[in-house]
């Protein structure tokens, strides 16, 4: 037999051995980054909240209606939610498990898993009102993951997995959508206030960097907050337009966010960190809907079919009968299709 054929046969018997044997190695040299961990709001909450003594829960019908097996999973919408596109898009895995899931497996905790709350945000107040997990709380979260993920693994690839994986922060949408808008904004100027909160924001990713050894992190912006459909109704005036005061209070937070995150990626070593517009992709949706054959973008799927007053996480929604031609599920959430639309619209513009 010819000796590069020979050649190539062995090394074809030692890639099936090997793909065969170790299929979790082999499919991480594959991919860019080994797993995911999910940090912040309901836009990634992946079902924590279904443990939680708090009323900010979705995981009953019609909620998951989309999702596989039309499942409640916890998940604020119809389906999958932003981190778990993002997950599947990376090639990581096509859905992100919550940690306080109590049927997650080892393999899931190998490819990263979901601490988000929602409800959270970089004000304590915003989390404490709810009775959801702060960030502060998500951090504790992780590092017993990360015992866990030790006693499996060891330490040496426990720290692979954690210090190559990717990190994605969404938070200060409920911080300024909920706490100032309904709160705060009688006694703060709201610039100061979206400085408190991008401090907030820092301290948690330099903890992250410090304390964790992440190197890999997505800082996502805000939604366009004043085009949900339940501010709509509260400060759209009478035809429920986008409220341009609360997504002008957005820009400025997200402006001051993005050079936090500039900064930060400057002045620590080896930091890939990066800010993530997820504001104007589904802007743009809205505004355009016909473009991705949307039909309605100020209502939500499971809404009150006109107003849209806290009408969230509600088990008596008047339903739509197709999720996929509205951009908004209920009152604060995107629906499904809205969350993949947005995802190949970021994933892109990044160098990944």
């Amino acid at each position: 037999m010819d000796q590069y054929l020979l050649w190539e046969r062995l090394v074809t018997i030692v890639l099936i051995f090997f793909t065969s044997r170790f299929p979790i190695a082999a499919a991480t040299a594959n991919r860019l980054y080994p797993a995911l961990f999910a940090f912040g709001d309901s836009i990634l909450d992946t079902g924590n909240n279904n443990f939680l003594q708090t009323a900010t829960k979705c995981n009953f019908p019609p909620y998951g209606k989309n999702f596989p097996g039309e499942t409640p999973t916890g998940r604020f919408g119809d389906g999958k939610v932003l981190s778990d596109f993002i997950a599947e898009a990376l090639g990581i895995k096509e859905t992100l498990p919550a940690f306080l899931s109590r049927n997650i497996s080892n393999e899931e905790l190998h490819t990263g898993v979901c601490f988000a709350s929602g409800g959270s945000g970089n004000d304590d107040l915003t989390a404490k009102a709810q009775g959801v997990l702060p960030l502060s709380a998500q951090l504790e979260m992780f590092q017993n993951y990360k015992t866990k993920l030790t006693a499996l693994v060891g330490a040496k690839r426990a720290s692979n997995i954690t210090s190559n994986g990717l990190y994605l922060l969404s938070s200060g949408n409920n911080d300024i959508a909920l706490t100032y808008s309904l709160v705060a904004s009688r006694i703060k100027f709201f610039p100061n206030y979206a400085d408190t909160l991008v401090v907030s924001a820092s301290n948690f990713l330099k903890n992250l960097y410090h304390q964790h050894g992440a190197r890999h992190v997505w800082v996502l912006s805000t939604l366009p907050l004043g085009c949900l459909p339940g501010l709509r109704t509260l400060f759209g005036g009478p035809s429920r337009q986008c409220s341009e005061i609360i997504n002008g209070e957005a820009k400025i937070f997200n402006d001051k966010l993005a050079k936090e995150v500039s900064s930060l990626k400057t002045s620590l070593p080896n930091f890939d960190v990066r800010f993530i517009d997820v504001y104007t992709p589904l802007l743009d949706l809205i505004e355009n809907p016909s473009n991705a054959g949307f039909k309605n973008v100020a209502n939500g799927c499971c809404g009150s079919g006109t107003l849209e007053v806290a009408v969230l996480c509600n088990s008596l929604c008047v339903l739509c009968p197709n999720a996929s031609t509205y951009v908004f599920w209920d009152a604060g959430h995107p629906t499904q299709r809205a969350y993949q639309l947005m995802v190949s619209s970021i994933l892109p513009t990044k160098n990944i």
